[in-house]
């Protein structure tokens, strides 16, 4: 096959692949939408959509060139935001037969705009919509993209282009984004929950009002991971192949975890466990699906679903009010996945190293530590201070009544359901929660003192 078709199927398959991502745009608003009282589902989605609005304009003016661009300074920190400025020169076609550039930015746009989107589900029930929407842009300005070039930006060949300091200098290995998306979306969750502080029920949270919503969203979201980590791989050959089989065996080991953890703790397998395990699982694949063999994605999906399914229950111990896990599932999975790797890379896996299972000592091992600390530690801090600026100069807290009310109505004077004739917008304070019937139980556990 010439050079032109190989050319070409690869174009075919990162299509296929930006259209599998792209639905987990609208498949997080569900799974998110899902776990929240039915008063505060469409905020939950506008979250979602608004912070991928925000982060893909910002992407097209100069988030590309800063995480793809040429280093500033060779310093391996951050692209040139100036490089390609606007997108303009990524309507030429590749001079040789390649993936075209447009096509690279619109598929790493989905993974920025899908990111910040993540964040949004540990602020449920709180936050002004306002800030939210300022904070993603800043975020993904400030944390995103730099963290984003030191990992997916590579160096060029003939060595003009110097790419990201994690990739390159330091060799650590992220197929799909564990420490660019995941860990650092769950240390920003965090870091602004911190600040935001917790909602006046804390432990005790709003009753889910859709399971079967929140169970269609991560069947959504586990359509397009083939896509996210699949795509990766940026050819449409046995590497995507290994990693879309990695991927699936990761996800049905975290089910099964997930829920066997779940029936010894509390005596029951439910459906809410079954959809976080399998994003647990996935979130921790996500850097190893390049470097493990099958078994190993095994044991990376299966310990994902056990620790985090005990890892969402610390909220209640440590005092932070992380709503719908992302802490406990996108940091802890995240970080459980880049570490694991330096135990089980297997090297006749596409990524090629050798873990300290298969002989290659701790070489991977201190890489992919290295990495994680640095993520962790420049993402809590930078986003610390931008959570702390909006709260002193704009306030991101909602106001008691609509915290009460409901933001779907409150903030976009709308509901999710129309449940009477009447609807919601007329209800009292008091009537609206006799006409929801949202009495308050813990999301994971029946009694948090237990947890």
């Amino acid at each position: 096959m010439n050079e032109a078709a190989v050319a070409a199927a690869d174009t075919a398959w990162i299509l296929a692949a930006f259209t599998a991502v792209s639905l987990m745009v609208p498949g997080l608003a569900m799974f998110y939408g899902g776990m929240v009282s039915v008063r505060n589902t469409l905020n939950m989605a506008m979250m979602t959509f608004g912070a991928f609005a925000v982060v893909g304009v910002l992407w097209i003016v100069f988030g590309y060139s800063a995480v793809l661009g040429n280093s500033l300074g060779g310093l391996g920190l951050l692209g040139d935001p100036l490089e390609f400025f606007g997108s303009s020169a990524l309507l030429e076609a590749p001079a040789e037969p390649g993936l075209p550039p447009a096509l690279i930015s619109g598929f790493q746009l989905l993974f920025a705009g899908i990111t910040v989107a993540l964040i949004s589900g540990a602020l449920a029930d709180r936050m002004r919509f306002g800030a939210w929407m300022l904070f993603a842009g800043l975020w993904a300005t400030f944390v995103y993209f730099p963290v984003a070039h030191w990992v997916f930006a590579f160096d060029s060949a003939d060595g003009s282009v110097i790419g990201g300091w994690i990739a390159n200098t330091l060799g650590a290995i992220d197929f799909a984004g564990g420490t660019a998306v995941h860990i650092n979306a769950g240390v920003a969750a965090l870091a602004v929950v911190l600040v935001l502080g917790a909602r006046k029920t804390f432990p005790v949270s709003p009753r889910p009002h859709s399971l079967p919503l929140t169970m269609l969203g991560a069947g959504i979201l586990f359509f397009g991971w083939f896509g996210f980590n699949g795509g990766s791989a940026l050819s449409a050959g046995n590497s995507a192949s290994v990693v879309i089989l990695n991927t699936v065996a990761a996800a049905c080991a975290g089910i099964c975890a997930w829920l066997a953890v779940e029936k010894l703790r509390e005596g029951h397998a439910t459906s809410l466990g079954a959809a976080s395990g399998l994003i647990a699982a996935l979130v921790a694949i996500t850097p190893a699906c390049g470097a493990v063999s099958p078994l190993g994605a095994l044991v990376v999906g299966g310990a994902a679903g056990a620790v985090c399914c005990f890892a969402v229950s610390w909220k209640y111990r440590l005092g932070y009010d992380d709503a719908l896990d992302v802490v406990g599932v996108h940091l802890v999975g995240g970080i459980l996945g880049t570490v694991l790797i330096g135990f089980l890379a297997d090297p006749a896996a596409p990524s090629g190293a050798a873990g300290l299972f298969y002989g290659g000592g701790v070489d991977v091992l201190w890489r992919q530590c290295v990495a994680v600390a640095a993520v962790v530690g420049y993402c809590f801090i930078v986003t610390l201070v931008i959570a702390a600026a909006l709260k002193k100069f704009m306030g991101i807290r909602a106001d008691q009544d609509s915290e009460y009310d409901g933001l779907d109505v409150s903030v976009h004077g709308e509901t999710a359901y129309v449940l009477d004739a009447v609807g919601l917008t007329g209800a009292s304070k008091h009537g609206t929660d006799a006409v929801l019937g949202a009495e308050a139980i813990t999301t994971r556990a029946a009694d948090p003192a237990k947890a």
